[in-house]
């Protein structure tokens, strides 16, 4: 069996008059992500992770902020439309490994409903996807809530 690891990480900054899309779900916060999609760092690092398993790009690659076509984007649809791609490279997911980094909100209370998300989204099993979250300990940019990062790893398996 042929096995591809994949490794993904973004960054976003927090911004007034922003919806707060974390894991595809909307979370309560007085401040969103800016981006041109919907800014969902989280989905945005299991994507690119997706993607760089296969050598097929970043997210930046297949969605380019520069085209219009993908401003204020659904970052779930981003995703499954990556993972199209990974199944016709003759792929599935194992399992993906995730982590929050944000100061604010606490993301704690909302870590069933987006793993549920994703694992909806990619039609895998709850227990392959994990979602952790810890802070910036008030440290840098995301210490002083300035903005959110996450980071993925995902395992794809050859069918």
């Amino acid at each position: 069996m042929s096995f591809r690891i994949g490794q993904g990480y973004d960054i976003h900054r927090l911004a007034e008059g922003r919806d707060l899309i974390l894991g595809g779900i909307l979370i309560p916060h007085s401040k969103g992500l800016l981006g041109h999609s919907d800014a969902d760092v989280l989905l945005h690092a299991i994507t690119d992770a997706l993607l760089g398993a296969l050598s097929l790009g970043d997210i930046g690659t297949h969605f380019p902020d520069t085209d219009p076509l993908y401003e204020g984007a659904d970052s779930i649809e981003l995703l499954k439309r990556s993972y199209d791609l990974v199944q016709a490279k003759g792929y599935q997911l194992v399992n993906a490994d995730t982590t929050i980094i944000a100061e604010r909100p606490k993301i704690k209370p909302n870590i069933i409903q987006i793993r549920e998300r994703i694992a909806s989204a990619l039609d895998i099993e709850i227990e392959a996807v994990s979602v952790k979250a810890t802070t910036g300990e008030k440290m840098g940019f995301i210490g002083r809530e300035e903005g959110i990062a996450a980071q993925a790893i995902v395992l794809l398996e050859a069918k």
